[in-house]
């Protein structure tokens, strides 16, 4: 399968998206194992097994040009690899940082943006977010825009408010652009997090769907995923609810196993 522009708006859009970002786990070794598990995988099940899907990993900067490479192979030449995070310059004295131009040049196809850990520790700010987005797409790379509310902007009734703030900063910075939005409750994420019910989830991907569709956006260029504490059992129920078009996954997939049967879910 050929791989798409991942900043395109083509017609024949993946239907479903399956990511998972490995946050700060893994060295290069491990990022390769992992890659090559996924190869194996795609031969074993034969061509046209995930028909349909749009499988993506984000690995730390350190292995992104060592997974990118493992993943160029027959079967597996379509997965998109992407970073963590990305500085809104080209280039400059910006200790510590690394620009999209860089991450493209190690492999990179997609950019997390704006996850709540960023945003809580790093003084990540939509308007920051929305720099990074432009950034992005300006090197023809794919923008995947993290966004949620904490348990006290939940339990006070806000949820809806606080994510579609945010998701508007970045489908603004995008214009007419794809950019991948990744509902993530902040409750639902980490070791503490709980599993998310398909009624809690629904809500607001209604709210960011109609927000799409009023920016003159559609699924197709601008996909909603959800992620937070997803398991293999409960996917299913989340893949079900109106408007999500995929899932952002960490933990569950970090083994390449589960990363291949949330695929195969996908898939069907």
């Amino acid at each position: 399968m050929e791989t798409p522009s991942p900043a395109a708006d083509a017609a024949d859009a993946p239907s479903r998206w399956v990511g998972t970002s490995w946050k700060m786990t893994k060295t290069r070794a491990e990022g390769v194992a992992w890659a090559r598990s996924l190869v194996a995988a795609a031969e074993r099940l034969g061509e046209g097994a995930w028909a349909g899907v749009q499988p993506f990993v984000v690995p730390p900067a350190t292995a992104i040009a060592d997974v990118a490479a493992a993943l160029r192979a027959p079967g597996t030449s379509w997965v998109l690899v992407g970073a963590q995070d990305a500085h809104w310059e080209d280039a400059g004295a910006w200790t510590g940082e690394l620009s999209v131009p860089q991450l493209a040049d190690a492999g990179a196809q997609l950019v997390e943006l704006g996850h709540s850990e960023r945003r809580e520790h790093f003084a990540e700010t939509d308007e920051r977010v929305a720099l990074k987005v432009a950034a992005v797409l300006r090197h023809g790379l794919l923008p995947l825009v993290c966004v949620g509310e904490t348990a006290q902007q939940r339990d006070a009734g806000r949820s809806v408010d606080v994510v579609l703030t945010q998701a508007r900063a970045a489908l603004d910075a995008a214009g007419d652009q794809r950019c991948v939005l990744a509902y993530e409750p902040v409750w639902a994420i980490g070791e503490r997090g709980r599993e998310a019910r398909p009624e809690e989830v629904a809500p607001v991907v209604a709210a960011l769907a109609g927000l799409v569709g009023d920016l003159g956006g559609s699924a197709r260029r601008n996909p909603v995923l959800y992620g937070g504490s997803v398991t293999v059992e409960g996917a299913t129920g989340v893949l079900e609810v109106p408007g999500v078009d995929g899932l952002f996954v960490g933990r569950t997939a970090w083994r390449a196993e589960g990363f291949v049967a949330l695929l195969d879910l996908a898939a069907r």
